[in-house]
Formats: C-alpha cells, sequence, structure tokens
C-alpha cells in the first residue's frame, strides 16, 4: 500500500491502536523515534520523496517539502492547527490537508482552568518552598467573581467556559461567529474584544494563528488589561508578542502569566521571559494526555486511510480550495 511518515511523537507508545489500523490497511509507517514531535527540514529532505500521506507534529511543511514529495497525498496534523503547513501551497500540489477537531479539546482547557488556579493560588512556588524546607504562606484569590475573558469562541474556550460555570466567575467571549446559544446556555457575555481585555481580571487566549492574530497581543493591548490581571495563552505563540509581555510582568501591570505556546519553539532558555518570577511556562503540553492522543491518533489515521483508499476525508482543511481550483 503507502508509506506513512509519522513526526508526531510517542506513536507507538500512546497510539497504538492508531498503528494498528494503519498496518491492518497494508501502510508502511515511519515511525519519529524522538520524544520531540516534529522533524528538521533535513530531515524531512531524507525521507518525504517516498511518502504517501504523513502524520505530523509541529514541524513546517512548506513548499520546499512539497517539490521533494512526489507522491504525498495527504498531511493529517495531529492536532487542530494547520498553521505549520502552507495548505495553499498544499492544494496547488494535490495535497489534502486533514486534521482532528475537537480530539484534544477537553485536554487544553482542562489545562487551562488548571493555569487558573495555580496563578491565583501560587501553587508551584510554594511547593518549591517547601523542598527547600520552607513553611511560607501565600494569600491568593479565588476563580469565584472573577471576570475571565476569553479570546475566541471556539470548541476549546467553550469548553473553558462549560468548566468556569462550576467556578460561579463571570466569563465573557469574543468571536466573530460566536455560538449564541451555547454562550447562552453558560451564561457567557459576548463582547468585543476589546470590552474582553480591558475588563478581564484573567484573559485566556484560544485564537488561530493567522496573519490578522500576529502578535495581537501587544505593547498597545496589554496596557489595556487590567492593573493586575493575568494573561494565559494555550493557543499559538504567534499571537503575543513576547518582548512586550514580558516588560508587562516586569513592570507588575501583570500580575502573571502561564504560556503553553511560545513563537519559538522549543522556547530559547536563555529569554527573559523566563526569569520573571510570575510565570509559568510548559512546552506545548496542552493536548499531551493518554485520551487525547488516542483520539487524535484514531481520528487521523482514518482520515489518511480514506485519502490513500479514494474516500473524502472527514476533517478536509483545504477542501474548498481545492474544489474551486478542480
Amino acid at each position: 500500500m503507502g508509506n506513512i511518515l509519522i513526526t508526531a511523537s510517542h506513536y507507538p507508545e500512546l497510539c497504538a491502536e492508531a498503528k494498528t489500523l494503519l498496518e491492518s490497511r497494508g501502510h508502511k509507517l515511519i515511525i519519529n523515534k524522538s520524544s520531540m514531535p516534529y522533524y528538521t527540514f533535513h530531515q524531512l529532505a531524507e525521507v518525504v520523496g517516498d511518502v504517501d500521506a504523513a502524520v505530523i507534529g509541529l514541524d513546517e511543511w512548506t513548499e520546499d517539502v512539497f517539490r521533494l514529495a512526489p507522491k504525498l497525498k495527504a498531511i493529517a496534523k495531529f492536532g487542530v492547527g494547520t498553521d505549520n503547513i502552507d495548505c495553499d501551497a498544499a492544494k496547488r500540489y494535490g495535497i489534502k490537508v486533514i486534521n482532528a477537531p475537537g480530539q484534544n479539546s477537553n485536554a487544553v482547557a482542562e489545562l487551562t482552568v488548571g493555569y487558573m488556579i495555580q496563578l491565583l493560588r501560587n501553587l508551584l512556588p510554594l511547593h518549591e518552598k517547601m523542598k527547600e524546607g520552607r513553611w511560607e504562606r501565600y494569600i491568593g484569590r479565588e476563580v469565584k467573581g472573577k471576570s475571565v475573558g476569553l479570546l475566541g469562541f471556539g470548541t476549546i474556550a467553550k469548553l473553558v467556559a462549560k468548566k468556569l460555570s462550576g467556578f460561579d466567575a463571570d466569563v465573557s467571549a469574543c468571536d466573530l461567529y460566536p455560538d449564541t446559544d451555547y454562550a447562552k446556555k453558560y451564561g457567557v457575555k459576548l463582547a468585543d474584544m476589546e470590552e474582553v481585555i480591558k475588563d478581564s481580571d484573567i484573559l485566556s487566549i484560544h485564537l488561530p494563528a493567522t496573519d490578522a492574530t500576529w502578535h495581537l497581543m501587544d505593547k498597545v493591548m496589554f496596557s489595556k488589561m487590567k492593573q493586575g490581571s493575568y494573561l494565559i495563552n494555550t493557543a499559538r505563540g504567534a499571537v503575543v508578542d513576547t518582548e512586550a509581555l514580558t516588560e508587562a510582568l516586569e513592570s507588575g501591570h501583570l500580575s502573571g502569566a502561564a504560556l503553553d505556546a511560545f513563537e519559538t519553539e522549543p522556547f530559547p532558555m536563555d529569554s527573559p521571559l523566563l526569569a520573571c518570577g510570575n510565570v509559568i511556562c510548559t512546552p506545548h503540553t496542552g493536548a499531551e494526555t493518554y485520551e487525547a492522543y488516542r483520539n487524535v491518533s484514531l481520528c487521523t489515521a482514518q482520515g489518511v486511510i480514506d485519502v490513500l483508499e479514494g474516500r473524502e476525508p472527514l476533517h478536509w482543511v483545504n477542501r474548498q480550495e481545492v474544489l474551486h481550483e478542480e
């Protein structure tokens, strides 16, 4: 059948059912043995010439890669965001780009809420101090009664709102195409972006990386946030200007931030942001749960099988563009 490149990490250990499904259809898998979910361009160049499909992590799939991949028919993003894939170039090369919407949403939503509790209660520093033998107390704050703003109101943000409904927080959200029925069900106030940014005690980003959202949270936007408020980003690093965020934290305008996505990944260990005592940084681990790996791997495996067996995949990201050109 076909050769399928897997650059997503931990595939044999965490995606056994998907691996079995692909192999049962006669496909040969070329599996990333690294713990990091990406290949470099040079690694891709070495293997992509004989690849029929790929299930990818965070590696960059550009026209330079497509030129080297004459057999490539499908790229399946192991997750949702396809900003590391040049979808326009892919359509020109007849490559279907697919993803797995909703399959890791709960994992990211839970992490987002967990960040809120950590930021307000300072749990990690307290733990570190106890390891040092120091019994120090910290007067924190509660989620209840806080104004939580959601930039974006897609699947993950809606799950965050649902979970926060049990915390008695005041949730607001902005979105180009908001789900008004869902918002009403969970008591979410729909507002414009500036109002959400200005009024939030905790601002949580749930936007894709596009030209329109690049550095959306810059120095000007941070100045509009409440004095002493918090920022959470479990979406895409490019939405936040790292230098501007660092300044806002160092100046005390923001009380803290929690980030799972960065402009550059892996994030530079010498970044001044990491020296801020009021920031939590995790290595893009929002979707790193056993449940999410199983869900995403089965979804993407089925999508690849559908393409290679001549069927239309369910989550075809660049479908409209391809149909339009044909």
